[in-house]
């Protein structure tokens, strides 16, 4: 028999947990009203009898209060009552501070490695998860509802974040308004801080911007190259006049305006990459953030910006020195190269760029790649028209753009009527369904499936009306670099930012994880079968986004479906259906399920057909998605990485290549840092397994993480096989 407790957790049955539940009351009671031996035995025995596979513990409870009553034992049987409910009490009540000391001590697993890009071991990260740990126990014993909190732990959804919910003025992600901010100024810290006049201050303010908009929000950020762009005029026409000034003729003078002009931009650049990496924000790391690479979204300025990517791309394919001094590969920022006409083919103007690009991802693994083409297929804004923009950190895209009718509500200064809005847009927050769970809690019944696939997904609204109600009551006060000057609005003091969780101003993310094993165990089949399996996966798919359009149209708040980037739940996700439905082959046997529509890691396909196959399932994941191949070192194959860039742009909205890109500090080893077969990290060359001195870069779930991993999420990466052969040519 199994025990099924209050989280939803199944366990084995204990009769001597009765014994000793019945005990402790039976100490509290005198003479004939004490159970004997045989009394407790009795009703053990009843329990046993009634030969049910799985039981609630809270039946177990109500069936022994029955039998003691029946048994004339009203005191003791008052006495279990008090006893059941005193337990109650100590369940619901502040358990942080085992959690604390098990955090300052490092004896805690979870948040050991909660995120591949934080170090519990620093003090600035612990403050983080101090205060996180606070949060979670806050909004599990007082803001969210029994049904949600119990949900979460059984693993049937994940209320994300939970760890910052408890400030309700936190939002997830972000389109960082950086345009409005530098050419209309700003104020950070109370502080004005005006229009800059040239491109190495501009840089300089952005990095500050960055700080404090990811220091007011939990999530990835993102900003445009092209927002910059403006500012390397400003400084050649600075140093143009310098030299007109001294007499020279016209060639001289640009000649050399132009020099001096592209040593800033170098100088520049490097300031930012410096900053972003050294800065540590409020979560206790350096910023989680994406920067936009599109020539098209600037005429007058493509020249500008062109060299300031091409800065970009040069200084991150020589990489960051690590404290050793060697250059290695950095986690942040995230490049996000867009695919366009101007540089996707060999006679383009800006094919330079895309070379530039394609070495960069050979050896640093990014950028990763937006397809215009693609993009303007699938994001057409209330004109009709396609638009092209970045997400917001690694994956979360805004939904085209509906609050363009509504006018200027965000109040920004570089707002143009009738103009697609995205940057000072922002996302909610996300809660995701466990979609193996409701294969395996239908048994397979399809008639069932989808009856349950329905109640989870209430549950999951539920749990997203909650995270939206939690924003509604904030002011622009609580964030005045957010909401008053410029980086998502500029709203007077004391105004709601109601408005702007409304219209299709905002997102709010329904997250999915787990759609190979659901559509494993439901059809026997993978989704890559073209057959049943993939049938089934679209219709899943399908009735996510059917459910958001119907929530969207009865509350005018724009739900997305968003291909979750499970980090450290994949793991949680798997122990969960383990201890709910056993070990089942192929589907609960591994410490991970896959990423929201991937290819699972383990399954033979090239690169090409992966790509192909997941652009159906990605236009299916409107609220954020990204596809990726695993490949080989590929510094020596160029022709390889272009000829997959190439057909990013012609196949699918956004995509990456995994290459690998390790460092071992001990020999000085630059190949790939391997796993053993118990998931240890060790260098093939001396064997070192020194966490502290092994550089080691993997794509987890969009970002790079370069601080190790939970065991799930090891497993996964070394179970990846590649998509891309190395020795054969590509077609």
């Amino acid at each position: 028999m199994k025990i099924v407790k209050r989280d939803g957790h199944i366990v084995d049955y204990d009769p001597e947990k009765i014994r000793i539940a019945i005990g402790k009351a039976n100490e509290e009671v005198r003479g004939r009203e004490k159970a004997t031996k045989e009394e407790i035995k009795e009703i053990i025995e009843y329990i046993e009898d009634l030969n049910k596979k799985r039981i609630l513990v809270e039946d177990i409870q109500d069936i022994i209060e029955q039998k003691l009553m029946e048994l004339d034992k009203y005191k003791l049987a008052k006495k279990y009552i008090t006893y059941r409910y005193t337990r109650e009490l100590v369940r619901k009540a502040n358990t942080t501070d085992q959690t604390i000391k098990e955090l300052i001590e490092g004896e805690n697993e979870y948040w050991n490695n909660e995120n591949s890009n934080k170090n519990a071991e620093v003090v600035t990260t612990q403050r983080d998860y101090l205060a996180g740990i606070t949060s979670t126990d806050i909004t599990r014993r007082f803001l969210l509802p029994e049904d949600i909190v119990k949900a979460h732990d059984s693993g049937i959804i994940h209320f994300h974040d939970a760890d910052y919910f408890a400030q309700n003025a936190l939002h997830n992600c972000e389109l960082i308004n950086l345009d409005d901010m530098l050419q209309n100024g700003t104020v950070i810290n109370g502080v004005m801080i005006e229009k800059p006049h040239r491109f190495i201050t501009a840089a300089t303010i952005a990095t500050q911007i960055i700080l404090a908009v990811t220091s007011s929000s939990y999530g990835g950020a993102t900003v445009s190259l092209t927002h910059l762009a403006p500012f390397v005029r400003l400084s050649y026409e600075k140093y143009l006049k310098k030299y007109q000034d001294r007499g020279l003729d016209k060639e001289t003078c640009e000649k050399y305006a132009m020099q001096d002009t592209k040593k800033e931009v170098e100088d520049g650049v490097q300031t930012f990459n410096y900053q972003v990496n050294s800065m540590t924000n409020t979560n206790g790391q350096a910023p989680f953030l994406s920067v936009n690479m599109y020539l098209g979204e600037t005429d007058e300025y493509k020249d500008e910006l062109a060299m300031i990517i091409e800065e970009f791309l040069k200084q991150r394919i020589l990489g960051f020195k690590n404290e050793k001094g060697v250059y290695i590969t950095p986690a942040f920022p995230k490049l996000l190269y867009v695919l366009e006409e101007d540089n996707i083919h060999e006679d383009s103007k800006y094919w330079y760029l895309t070379e530039l690009a394609a070495k960069c991802t050979a050896k640093r693994m990014v950028p990763d790649y937006i397809s215009e083409k693609m993009m303007k297929k699938l994001k057409i804004n209330e004109l009709g028209e396609g638009d092209c923009y970045p997400c917001m950190g690694c994956r979360s895209f805004l939904t085209p753009d509906r609050a363009m009718s509504l006018g200027n509500i965000a109040k920004a200064k570089n707002y143009v009527e009738g103009k697609g809005k995205y940057y000072g847009r922002f996302n909610q927050g996300v809660v995701t369904i466990n979609l193996p769970d409701v294969a395996l809690s239908s048994d397979g019944d399809m008639e069932k499936f989808w009856k349950i696939f329905d109640e989870r997904l209430d549950l999951c609204h539920k749990a997203l009306q909650i995270r939206h109600k939690r924003l509604s009551g904030v002011t622009s006060d609580v964030a005045p670099i957010l909401w008053q000057h410029g980086a998502l609005a500029r709203l007077d003091k004391g105004e709601s930012i109601h408005e702007l969780l409304h219209h299709g101003y905002s997102t709010i993310s329904l997250g999915y994880a787990g759609l190979y094993e659901c559509v494993k165990y439901m059809t026997g089949n993978s989704h890559t079968d073209n057959g049943d399996g993939k049938d089934f996966a679209l219709a899943v798919m399908q009735h996510l986004n059917d459910k958001c359009t119907e929530w969207k149209k009865e509350e005018d708040i724009d739900y997305s479906v968003y291909g979750t980037p499970i980090e450290s739940t994949t793991y949680k996700f798997a122990k969960c259906l383990r201890e709910r439905f056993g070990t089942i082959k192929g589907i609960t046997d591994k410490n991970y399920i896959t990423n929201s529509y991937h290819v699972p890691v383990f399954e033979e396909i090239d690169a090409f057909s992966k790509l192909k196959l997941e652009s159906e399932f990605q236009k299916l994941s409107p609220g954020g998605a990204i596809s990726y191949v695993e490949t080989p070192n590929l510094q020596g194959n160029l022709d390889a990485v272009i000829q997959v860039i190439r057909f990013i742009y012609d196949n699918i909205m956004y995509a990456e290549l995994n290459t690998k890109s390790d460092y071992c500090q001990k020999c000085g080893y630059d190949g790939e840092i391997m796993l053993d077969e118990n998931l240890e990290w060790y260098c093939p060359n001396c064997g070192n397994r020194d966490h502290n001195t092994l550089n080691v870069a993997r794509r987890t779930c969009g970002y790079i993480g370069t601080n190790f991993w939970n065991k799930g999420r090891t497993q996964e990466i070394k179970e990846r096989v590649l998509h891309l052969d190395n020795k054969v040519a590509v077609r």
